[in-house]
């Protein structure tokens, strides 16, 4: 039975930063609904993007708060849960896959350890256990010798390589909702198909929910079902990913327009004019 119920409810989100220059707004009033879908988050950078993503796992940094008028995860009210309760959430059910593998993946510790570590933090299985499960979890995101990259240091990773082991450990305890900040920014084109190739698999066979960070409007366009537009820190469009070419709002056309085309007569993309009634 398919679940009729949102997983994630986000209503009028605001995160803001206490800097020695006064508070600064990064996200503003941004409300979403979200069921066992593909959720594409696009803008530029300092659009708000990233931390709409950490205000939902409670990853901000210290100087940062967020208040909402509403932000539930399958009816637990994430304001108002206590420590314990977040942690039990965070990983378990609601993973992030952050946009660099070489400042994600801890430097002094293997990849297996690191694998086996989430294995036995969210499974409670033993070492030798956690070490199969590992192994059969770099064989699923199509890794060809498993055995060696158990035992390889992070900075003998390819980026590619880098981000199927991130994939690997966001995986293990089958989250409900993943959040991908980027994930596929520093890789070229075919291992980037390959990476969403093996995320869309996982999140089907899973029946999980994914919200897709980033700035290729392209790439989230064919890969998500729905596309949230910001621009510094508001939502300014909500349509389907089939329908973005459509776009209305100004500042999304402007963001297509900009993008380069295989096809184009070579003459100077154009630039971005920016209105300051987008602001309000």
């Amino acid at each position: 039975m398919k679940r009729r119920d949102p997983l994630l409810v986000v209503d009028g989100l605001r995160v803001t930063f206490d800097t020695p220059r006064g508070p600064v707004a990064a996200v503003r009033d941004v409300s979403f609904v979200l069921g066992r879908e593909k959720l594409g988050i696009v803008g530029e950078s300092g659009s708000g993007k990233s931390q709409t993503g950490r205000a939902l796992l409670g990853l901000l940094a210290r100087n940062g708060r967020a208040a909402a008028r509403r932000l539930t995860f399958d009816g637990v009210d994430l304001l108002r849960a206590g420590e314990a309760e977040r942690r039990a959430l965070r990983g378990r059910r609601i993973a992030m896959i952050l946009q660099d593998p070489k400042f994600s993946l801890n430097p002094v510790m293997t990849v297996g350890e690191q694998i086996v570590e989430a294995f036995r933090v969210h499974a409670n299985v033993s070492r030798r256990e956690a070490r199969l499960r590992a192994l059969a979890m770099l064989e699923a995101v199509h890794i060809r010798e498993p055995g060696h990259v158990f035992d390889a240091w992070p900075h003998e990773l390819s980026g590619g390589m880098g981000q199927r082991v991130m994939i690997a450990i966001m995986m293990v305890p089958e989250p409900d909702l993943l959040i991908a900040d980027e994930p596929t920014s520093a890789l070229d084109v075919t291992v980037r198909l390959q990476v969403l190739a093996l995320l869309d698999d996982m999140l089907a066979r899973r029946g999980a929910a994914l919200i897709f960070i980033s700035h290729d409007l392209g790439l989230v366009g064919s890969f998500c079902d729905r596309v949230l537009v910001m621009y510094a820190g508001r939502v300014v469009e909500t349509l389907r990913a089939d329908e973005l070419q459509s776009a209305r709002h100004p500042y999304t056309r402007g963001l297509l327009a900009c993008q380069p085309r295989v096809d184009g007569d070579g003459s100077d993309l154009p630039t971005l004019n920016r209105d300051p009634a987008w602001l309000r």
